[in-house]
């Protein structure tokens, strides 16, 4: 089986990783997609990252009916900070049946050269690449092991709707039901 890797932080999952990884299962080659928790960035900041747990959580909430999306806590268990590279050996290894590939935004694909060992990323596996804003021509976009995707674009974020949260706007349809009473519920980005 093929599956899609969108690694994020997920705080909080909203829509627009999952049109991301619908499209990315269903308009592919890819069979599946697993959204790779993260619980730290090494190029970002800590900034207003919630408990990993919760994010967690809200993302197997939001992916709860699909039949083609799985959450997947991989990089919980492995040394932090998580690097790719090393969440992918850790795969290919405990997964040897599975073909993995990278999801990633044309924002990233252009930070791509700063990330751990990103040479054996490109040698050894596909990345499947969705449009943002601003990053449509990308030195990488035309290496063989880049596939650019006409995935949907949108400009929402996790820190609009973090913002959108603490000033008591409402994010409804931004968010799953699910995950907007997980929210409520906990009080979470008040």
């Amino acid at each position: 089986m093929k599956i899609g890797l969108l690694f994020g932080s997920f705080n909080p999952i909203h829509v627009g990783h999952l049109i991301i990884a619908n499209y990315m299962a269903n308009y592919t080659t890819l069979d599946k997609v697993w959204l790779v928790v993260s619980p730290q960035n090494p190029l970002k900041k800590y900034g207003d990252l919630i408990n990993t747990y919760d994010r967690l959580e809200m993302a197997k909430l939001a992916t709860d009916n699909s039949i083609k999306l799985e959450v997947s806590d991989v990089e919980l268990k492995l040394p932090q900070p998580s690097y790719t590279i090393d969440t992918l050996a850790h795969l290919k290894e405990k997964y040897p049946q599975h073909e993995f590939a990278i999801i990633m935004g044309s924002d990233n694909l252009v930070s791509l050269p700063k990330w751990k060992n990103y040479k054996l990323i490109l040698r050894d596996y596909q990345i499947f690449v969705y449009p943002r804003p601003g990053y449509e021509n990308t030195e990488l976009a035309t290496h063989p092991s880049v596939t650019i995707t006409m995935t949907p674009m949108m400009e929402l974020s996790a820190t609009f709707i973090r913002q959108s949260i603490a000033n008591k706007k409402n994010v409804q349809f931004f968010v799953p039901d699910a995950v907007l009473n997980f929210i409520e519920s906990k009080n979470l980005y008040r």
